[in-house]
């Protein structure tokens, strides 16, 4: 996606008058978040308020955030030492850029929400990471060069521009060693991360949203979204639409609203939640409104929140490929998993593509070998993703997938995801 498409639709306003929070249509209106309000109230009560205010991380879980902030808080007490806070402004996954839009819109929001953190769990460090060579290192050091504080020293660092360089735990591990792998889901970075303190890894939008909520409130947050999931949300949109990009929404805002601000083609089928995420008929997602449990309903999972609309020339099977290929060579390469599991289900997606019969067979077979087994949860996405699109290819695409097994395979495009090509895997 370029600049300018992140740009244009970062414009878009498809969520109720004045939710506009994190990518105001008008810079200069543009919300900032006074850091007084964090630096005068007690942490008890900054987490207390991020709790009402029910915030989830954006950054493809979805875990309550005051449930991470009290943790690493409650580490730090205990330690006796002060804790660390990481900004994770990398984006891995090619579906998504809404973080690469809010550090070009919006930086001094994620800083003022890592100031706010750092100051609800006792952290006197914060780390601003972002992927090495972008343009979120330059946008982030300029605000940086702006931002004024005696919560915590606040540094940038630059992460591998590589898929799981991004994952939490590699973050830490790159800070601490050099080394942007991740260190294994047995080593939880709340209670031994950066210098071996306490250390909060959290997503640059759920930064953002965490800053605004300690200056204005958990019931200003709640005024917009649903009960379950109030606020805003950054989503990226792209494929077969005439202004793919990113867009701030209400939670619950209806799905079809959203296609039609971005002009979504005709098609049946899009990706929901990123390379990890699901295949579902756009059909489905419009009777659906953007919301964890509306998408779930749909068969879809919100993950890094995104869609990518599939062309309609486009097939799921060919596409599903060239994903499993893209994720094969994004791996670790420490675990079995990652070196011989994702290389393995990747070629046999390749084996079903171009006809092999057999290779179904071998796919069925090898998902539940590989799926929970990994250092970390990269295999777990590729598994989960692996098994919709083949529920979804023996279902509803049997006689397309017929056609290949045939031998008649459909022409390869570049027009879906086109950064899945093996420098992007670098």
């Amino acid at each position: 996606m370029t600049t300018t498409q992140e740009a244009t639709l970062a414009r878009l306003a498809v969520a109720p008058s004045g939710t506009a929070r994190l990518l105001p249509t008008d810079e200069t209106a543009a919300p900032r978040t006074p850091r007084t309000a964090a630096q005068l109230r007690t942490p008890a009560a900054l987490i207390s308020d991020i709790d009402a205010a029910g915030l989830l991380g954006r950054g493809g879980g979805g875990f309550p955030t005051a449930r991470k902030l009290l943790a690493v808080a409650q580490h730090t007490h205990r330690g006796r030492r002060a804790a660390v806070v990481v900004a994770n402004c990398c984006e891995g996954d090619p579906s998504s850029a809404k973080d690469r839009v809010l550090t070009a819109r919006s930086p001094h929001l994620i800083i003022d929400g890592a100031l706010a953190a750092a100051a609800a769990v006792g952290a006197d460090r914060i780390v601003l990471a972002a992927h090495r060579g972008s343009s979120a290192v330059a946008q982030l050091t300029a605000a940086l060069s702006r931002t004024h504080t005696e919560i915590a020293e606040i540094e940038v660092c630059e992460i591998p521009a590589r898929f799981v360089a991004s994952e939490a735990s590699a973050v830490v591990n790159f800070v601490n060693t050099g080394d942007a792998r991740p260190t294994g889901k047995l080593n939880p970075v709340w209670k031994k991360g950066i210098d071996a303190r306490p250390t909060l890894v959290g997503n640059a939008e759920t930064l953002a949203h965490l800053g605004m909520i300690a200056s204005f409130g958990p019931d200003w947050y709640r005024s917009v979204g649903t009960a379950v999931e109030p606020g805003t949300t950054l989503m990226t949109i792209t494929g077969a639409v005439g202004r793919p990009g990113v867009l701030e929404v209400a939670h619950g805002v209806a799905i079809t609203a959203i296609l039609r601000a971005t002009n979504a083609q005709a098609a049946k089928w899009a990706l929901v939640g990123g390379l990890a995420g699901r295949w579902v008929t756009l059909h489905a997602l419009s009777r659906s409104g953007f919301s964890t449990t509306a998408l779930t309903e749909a068969g879809a999972v919100r993950g890094v929140s995104s869609i990518t609309v599939l062309p309609a020339e486009d097939c799921v099977l060919n596409e599903t490929s060239r994903i499993l290929s893209y994720l094969a060579r994004s791996g670790a390469g420490q675990c079995g998993p990652c070196m011989f599991g994702l290389p393995a289900i990747a070629a046999d997606m390749a084996a079903l593509n171009n006809g092999d019969h057999e290779a179904l067979r071998r796919l069925r077979r090898r998902l539940p070998v590989i799926d929970h087994r990994g250092g970390c949860s990269h295999p777990d996405g590729a598994v989960a993703m692996t098994a919709n699109a083949l529920a979804v290819l023996t279902g509803p695409e049997t006689t397309h997938l017929t056609e290949h097994l045939e031998g008649r395979r459909c022409a390869p495009s570049a027009k879906f995801l086109p950064d899945l090509h093996p420098a992007a895997a670098s």
